[in-house]
C-alpha cells in the first residue's frame, strides 16, 4: 500500500543522512512466510517494504523455514535473487546456512533477531559481512551488571535463577561480572519454575537479608515472586532480564518491578512519525516491523556512503553511524551495535517505562 506523498516525504526525511536521497538498494528480505513463525515474518516483511517503497529500493522476499532441511533452498534463492544485501533472518539455522555463500558473493547480511555469540565469533574469524540489530548474548548480562553497580551499590544483593540454561547462563555472567569488581551477593539460589507460589523462596530471601534481587527467570515466575513477597510483607526490589518483556499469564506483574530490556521503539520520539504513518496504512508497528524498517534505511544510507567513498556496501555499514527510527546505529569492529539497546525499565500502568525518569530504581 502506498502512502500519501506528504507522509512519504516525511518518512524519507527521517532516514536521510546526507544532502540527497540514497540510491535504491536491491534487498533480499529473509523471513518466514508460513508455519509457526509466519506472524513474525510478516512483521519483518511489512517493515522492510514500507521503507523500501519510499526510497526506490527493491525488496525480494525469501521464505525462511527455520528448518535446517530447508537450508540449501534458502541459500540458492538468496544467490539467485541478485540482491545487494539481505535483511531479516529470524532464526540462527538460516544464518548458519546462508552466511558462507553470502560472504562468497560479497553480500552483507543484517539480522533483526539472532543473538548467538558463537555465530558472530565464527563470522568474525572468517571475515563474513554479518551485522546485527539484535544485541549480542553477552550485552544483556553486561547491562544488568552495570545497572546493579550504578543503582544498588552497597545494597544486600541476591541472584536467583530458574535452572534453565538461558537463566543460569545469564545469572552466572552477572555474578562473574560483579565478582570482577568485588561485589558478592549475600544470597544465591535456583528455584523451581512454573509454580503457583514461591513463598518458600521469598522467605529464604528475607532470612538472607537481601533487599535487592536479580532474577534470570521468566515473566510469570517473576510475577509470582513479586506477588508473594508483597503478601509476605518482604520488602524487596526485583529486577529481571529481557524475558520480562512478555504478556502476563496467570499472575499480573507487580507495579514497580524492574527489567533490563529493550524499549518499545514505537513509543520513542524518533519513531513516532513513522509509527503514525504505518498505522494510517494499516500496519501496526509492533515486534520486528520497525527494526526491519531501520535495517532497510541503514542499507540505503550505507549505499550512499559506499558510492561517495567508492567502496563496498559492507565497508560502508561498518563506517556508520546512521540515523534510523531506532536512533543512531553504528557497529563496533566486532559488527555488534556500538550502543547497547538495553535500558533499565520499570513496570508501570500496564507497560515498561524508563526507570530513570519514572520512579526510583532502588
Amino acid at each position: 500500500m502506498r502512502k500519501p506523498i506528504a507522509t512519504s516525504i516525511l518518512v524519507a526525511a527521517l532516514t536521510l543522512s546526507g544532502p540527497a536521497f540514497a540510491a535504491g538498494v536491491k534487498i533480499a528480505v529473509v523471513a518466514p512466510a508460513e508455519g509457526p513463525f509466519a506472524a513474525l515474518g510478516k512483521q519483518i516483511s511489512a517493515g522492510a517494504a514500507f521503507q523500501a517503497g519510499d526510497r526506490g529500493s527493491q525488496v525480494i522476499p525469501i521464505n525462511e523455514s527455520c528448518d535446517p532441511a530447508g537450508s540449501d533452498a534458502l541459500t540458492k534463492a538468496l544467490l539467485a535473487s541478485g540482491a545487494e544485501a539481505a535483511v531479516g533472518f529470524l532464526c540462527t539455522e538460516s544464518l548458519e546456512a546462508a552466511l558462507p555463500a553470502l560472504a562468497g558473493a560479497g553480500i552483507p547480511a543484517i539480522t533483526v533477531s539472532v543473538r548467538s555469540d558463537i555465530l558472530m565469533e565464527d563470522a568474525l574469524k572468517k571475515n563474513w559481512p554479518f551485522y546485527r540489530l539484535a544485541p549480542s548474548g553477552k550485552s544483556e548480562a553486561a547491562a544488568v551488571t552495570d545497572a546493579i553497580v550504578s543503582n544498588w551499590k552497597g545494597r544486600p544483593l541476591a541472584l536467583i535463577d530458574d535452572g534453565t540454561i538461558q537463566s543460569r547462563e545469564l545469572v552466572e555472567s552477572v555474578r562473574n561480572g560483579l565478582a570482577e569488581i568485588g561485589v558478592t551477593p549475600v544470597f544465591t539460589d535456583t528455584y523451581r519454575p512454573s509454580q503457583e507460589q514461591q513463598v518458600s523462596l521469598v522467605r529464604r530471601l528475607a532470612k538472607s537479608g537481601a533487599t535487592h534481587v536479580f532474577t534470570g527467570g521468566d515473566r510469570n515466575d517473576t510475577a509470582v515472586i513479586a506477588r508473594d513477597a508483597k503478601a509476605e510483607n518482604v520488602p524487596i526490589t526485583l529486577l529481571g532480564g529481557d524475558t520480562l518483556k512478555a504478556a502476563d499469564l496467570d499472575v499480573p506483574l507487580e507495579h514497580g518491578v524492574l527489567a533490563m530490556t529493550i524499549p518499545d521503539p514505537a513509543r520513542s520520539a524518533e519513531a513516532a512519525p513513522v509509527a503514525t504513518a504505518m498505522r494510517a496504512a494499516g500496519i501496526e508497528p509492533e515486534g520486528y516491523v520497525l527494526p526491519a524498517f531501520a535495517a532497510v534505511s541503514l542499507l540505503e544510507q550505507a549505499k550512499d556512503q559506499a558510492e561517495k567513498d567508492d567502496n563496498t556496501l559492507a565497508v560502508a555499514l561498518a563506517k556508520g553511524s546512521y540515523t534510523t527510527v531506532l536512533g543512531p546505529i553504528g557497529f563496533t569492529r566486532s559488527h555488534e551495535l556500538a550502543e547497547t539497546p538495553f535500558r533499565l525499565m520499570r513496570w508501570q500502568d500496564g507497560h515498561f517505562v524508563d526507570a530513570a525518569n519514572n520512579g526510583t530504581t532502588e
